[in-house]
């Protein structure tokens, strides 16, 4: 498998990880110096992203990915996805979310992992 088909199915699999809470696969998709920057700003470590997930604090349903602009560069890569998210997050209600996150990848050992993660709307 290419590398752009290897990000994109690590990117579905991180979205069917965070709908099943499956923190196994969280952990193994991102790596240790992982950060997510909300829409707010806020930023949250690998493990305090997981423990959101898996506390409830960010509770994830389903997505139906739109889109998936990747770009490779040596052992570097960029991977723009825009997907319909069903979640509750922070105390909210649920919700569909255009979302918009904006990846940067690191292939080590031959796999690709999330290195950050920058979320916006679309």
């Amino acid at each position: 498998m290419d590398d752009r088909k290897q990000i994109e199915a690590l990117y579905r699999r991180m979205y069917l990880a965070m709908v099943e809470k499956d923190s196994t696969t969280l952990q193994a998709v991102h790596a240790d110096e992982f950060v997510l920057v909300h829409m707010t700003g806020m930023r949250q470590s690998k493990q305090v992203y997981i423990q959101s997930i898996m506390n409830g604090t960010l509770n994830y349903y389903s997505a139906e990915h739109e889109e998936m602009d990747i770009h490779v560069d040596g052992e570097h890569a960029t991977l723009t996805g825009r997907s319909r998210v069903n979640a509750a997050v922070f105390g909210g209600g649920r919700h569909t979310w255009r979302l918009q996150l904006r990846f940067q990848l690191i292939k080590r050992n031959g796999q690709w992992l999330f290195t950050e993660s920058r979320a916006s709307t679309y």
